[in-house]
This record gives C-alpha cells, sequence and structure tokens, in this order.
C-alpha cells in the first residue's frame, strides 16, 4: 500500500493505493497488447478524434485534479491548475498534428519507386515523475497512443492521485485495456520495463533511476526516450536589458514549484561590473513575486519542497556553501507559519566556487547560485562544465549575439530572455544532451519517437521495361 502525505502538513493523508504486483502488471501489459492490435489498425483521424474526445472529458475535471496535485506534490494551486490545462493543450496539440506528421511518405521517379509509412512500437511503458505528473504524463500519453500504441503508465509514488484520476478520464473514451496504470516503486518498474511485450520505454526523473531503466531496457533491446534533468546555466551577457519583468522572470525560473523543475534555472553567471545590481534586483523581484506558503492559500507563489528528505539535502546543500565561505541571502515573503510543511526558504547563495556542490550538482531546491564571470568566453566554458545538458538560457538586448552564444552552449535546449517555462513552446522539441538524456518529447519530433519508419522500395532499375543492374552493382544515389 502507497500512502502519500501532504507536504505542506505532513500529517494529512491524501490517500492511498494499492501497490501493483508483478502478476498484475503482466496482466495488465499482455491486455494492453491485446488491445493494441485492433489500435494500431484505426485509422489515425478516428485515434485524432477520441483523443479530443478525452481532452473535453477533462476540462470539467480541471480543478479536482490540479487540487489534487497540489496536496500531493506541494505545488501551488494556480501552477497545478495551470499545469492539468496545460496537459489537456497537450492532448489536443498531438490530436491536430497526427495525420500531417504520420502520413505515408511517397516518391515515384525514374531513380524508383519508394514508399515510408510509419508504424507503431506496440506497448510503450511510461515511467512518470511528481513533480510535474499531468504534463509529463500527457507528454508520453499522448503521442504515443494517437501514433497507434498501448500504454500501460507508472506514476510516481509521490504523486499517484492526479495523474491517476487524468488517466482514467482518459482512458473511459478509449478501447478497454489501451491505457492501463500501475501503482509501485522498483519492483513495479521493473516488472514493467522488463516485461517482454514493452516495445517502447519513456522516462522522466532522476540520474540514478535512469541508469537503471535504461540499463533493463537494455538487457532486452527496447529502445527508450530518456529526460534525466539538468543543472541549467543562465548567461546574463554584459548588454543584458533588466527591467523588472525580466528579474521576475528570473526569479521564477529559479523558484517556481520550489525550484523542483528539470529545467528550471540553477546557476546564474552575471559580468562582474554588473553584480551587485544583478543581485539587488533579484532581492527586489523576489519581495514583489515569490510568496511562500501554504499551497492552497491564494497569493502564494511557492510551496513546499516534496519530502523532508529533499529539504534536508537542499539546507545541506546550502550550509555546505556558507561553510565554505559563501554568503546566503534569504529572499521573498513568508506567508504565514510554515514550522510544519516541508518548507525551505529561498536563498541567493554568491560568491561560491564552481566545484561546490550547490553549483556542481543540480539542486532542485529553491537556491540559486549567482556567478560572476570576467568575459563570455569564460562564462561559457564554466556553463558548459560537468555531464548534465539539458536546458540553458541566454540574456541579451542583442537577439543575433545571443543566439550566436546560445549556439556554443552544450544544452539540448536553450532560451533567449527567459527560461522555464516561460520559453516552452508545444511546437518546440525539448530533451537533453550529454548525461541529460536521449530523445526528444515536445513538437513533432516527440511524435515520431513513438513510430518506426518502415520503407517498401523498387528501385527505378528493376521496373519494368528497365534495364536492370549487375548483381555486383552498387546503387546510385
Amino acid at each position: 500500500m502507497i500512502t502519500r502525505h501532504n507536504p505542506a502538513r505532513p500529517d494529512e493523508v491524501v490517500g492511498t493505493v494499492e501497490v501493483t504486483t508483478p502478476a498484475q502488471v503482466d496482466a495488465q501489459v499482455r491486455a494492453a497488447a491485446l488491445a493494441q492490435v485492433p489500435w494500431a489498425r484505426t485509422p489515425v483521424a478516428e485515434r485524432a478524434a477520441l483523443l479530443l474526445r478525452a481532452a473535453d472529458a477533462l476540462d470539467p475535471l480541471l480543478d479536482e485534479i490540479a487540487e489534487l496535485a497540489s496536496r500531493e506534490t506541494g505545488k501551488v494551486l494556480a501552477d497545478a491548475r495551470g499545469e492539468a490545462g496545460f496537459a489537456v493543450a497537450v492532448l489536443r496539440w498531438y490530436a491536430g498534428r497526427a495525420a500531417e506528421v504520420m502520413a505515408d511518405r511517397h516518391e515515384d521517379a525514374d531513380r524508383g519507386r519508394l514508399r515510408t509509412r510509419h508504424r507503431p512500437f506496440g506497448v510503450v511503458a511510461a515511467i512518470t515523475p511528481w513533480n510535474a505528473p499531468l504534463v509529463l504524463t500527457a507528454l508520453k500519453v499522448a503521442p504515443a497512443l494517437v501514433a497507434g500504441n498501448a500504454v500501460v503508465v507508472k506514476p510516481s509514488p509521490l504523486a499517484p492521485f492526479a495523474a491517476g484520476r487524468f488517466l482514467a478520464a482518459v482512458a473511459a473514451v478509449l478501447p478497454e485495456h489501451l491505457l492501463g496504470v500501475v501503482h509501485g516503486e522498483v519492483e513495479t518498474a521493473t516488472a514493467l520495463v522488463g516485461h517482454e511485450m514493452v516495445s517502447r520505454v519513456a522516462f522522466t526523473g532522476g540520474d540514478v533511476a535512469g541508469r537503471a531503466i535504461a540499463s533493463l531496457a537494455g538487457r532486452s533491446l527496447t529502445p527508450s526516450v530518456l529526460e534525466l534533468g539538468g543543472n541549467d546555466p543562465a548567461l546574463l551577457l554584459p548588454d543584458a536589458d533588466l527591467d523588472d519583468a525580466a528579474y521576475e522572470r528570473l526569479v521564477m525560473a529559479a523558484f517556481a514549484t520550489s525550484g523542483q523543475v528539470c529545467m528550471a534555472l540553477k546557476r546564474l553567471y552575471v559580468p562582474a561590473s554588473r553584480l551587485e545590481e544583478v543581485v539587488a534586483g533579484l532581492v527586489r523581484a523576489a519581495d514583489r513575486v515569490l510568496h511562500v506558503g501554504d499551497p492552497l492559500t491564494t497569493g502564494v507563489t511557492m510551496g513546499p519542497v516534496v519530502s523532508a528528505e529533499s529539504a534536508a539535502r537542499v539546507r545541506g546543500l546550502v550550509a555546505r556553501a556558507a561553510e565554505e565561505g559563501a554568503e546566503v541571502v534569504e529572499i521573498g515573503t513568508v506567508v504565514g507559519d510554515l514550522s510544519h510543511g516541508h518548507y525551505v526558504r529561498p536563498t541567493l547563495v554568491l560568491g561560491a566556487h564552481d566545484e561546490s556542490p550547490v553549483v556542481a550538482e543540480e539542486q532542485f531546491g529553491p537556491t540559486l547560485p549567482v556567478l560572476s564571470y570576467d568575459s563570455v568566453e569564460e562564462a561559457v566554458a564554466r556553463a558548459n562544465s560537468g555531464e548534465l545538458g539539458l536546458g540553458a538560457s541566454v540574456w541579451s538586448a542583442d537577439e543575433e549575439l545571443a543566439f550566436e552564444v546560445a549556439a556554443r552552449l552544450e544544452a539540448g535546449f536553450t532560451f533567449v530572455n527567459t527560461h522555464n517555462r516561460t520559453g516552452m513552446a508545444l511546437h518546440a522539441p525539448f530533451g537533453g544532451v550529454k548525461r541529460s538524456g536521449w530523445g526528444r518529447e515536445y513538437g513533432d519530433d516527440g511524435l515520431l519517437e513513438y513510430v518506426q519508419p518502415c520503407v517498401t522500395h523498387l528501385p527505378g532499375a528493376f521496373r519494368a521495361g528497365a534495364a536492370g543492374l549487375s548483381a555486383s552493382a552498387y546503387p546510385s544515389t
């Protein structure tokens, strides 16, 4: 049995859910595999129409789902409501794109006849995290389903309820067993990912779990899509135009969802000549927009972190930086009594060295190291240090310069003059380089992750009446 407590009020039980046994996982996957066969033969337009019906069914449930997400994760209610609405938008977007993206491609010319069609994998195993349980579920389920796959989802045990409610509403309009849900931790995930009838794995989460998932999938040569987080840098170039709105974007880029976002701003590089100005601007902006309190309270913009363990880890990173000589500046305002939940006061860390864990590691919590640099070349080199390469941002009044510097950063997605959710777009593929994973979500690329291109080719040399080639000849280009 999984029991989930509210991180804002740890004595409050949000709910309980039964752990799915390996035998039950086996039954779910086998049922999904049977349901997938006729689903794959269903025309794309019909599959898309059912996805749109699911989106319509979800619309009246968004407030209920958002409150569940807020209570189980500590996400601010307005943020959770926005996430729920965006998850529904993901369903509609992929329903609208499927026919064009998955259309057969034909070529018929002198060099031959070529047809490329897109074939679904079969059963997709989706392992989703707690920090954005609705969007990161929708980004796997929507493209996989409209592409003709069946899906079995294992939500995080830290956030099983909002995702479960979301998935139940989608499954209710689909053929039976096409979309399944299992609950549990390592044993359940192992049974799902390692199942012989799973043909594709999609995972978002931490590095340790990602390595285990990739290793397990690799034993069966099951292809995967992995997004494993990042230690995202932001480079403020010397000419960056930082008005109040820009400072507020910077603050929320780092501290929205208490910093527990894969593409959150986690390292801020500032020209040495502007360091004092930038720190003052961040502090003032935090006073305006960063209000820490119970996530169900109106006006609160930052709640607790997800667990006592997470709180202890973030506090430890900040304390170690202070012991090493860094200055810690508390920012934002406190709303109400924070003594009973897993709250961590948001901080800026000034003067930390690059090897300090608060800089070198993904903090995944409400603290931001602010680091000075003397040249853009130095800033780029320091931003590119480390094994992770998910997101980054460049801030400049010169758009061309910003794009030039962005091209030098080792990141899968680089924002310009913003960072985090304000810079995302459904049409823009998102994913990492280096140890931040492989594959892409969002955009047409996110749909193509769930199909295999299959080709039928008749070379021009072997069409009726053609001269043909000798057996030893190489094909023409």
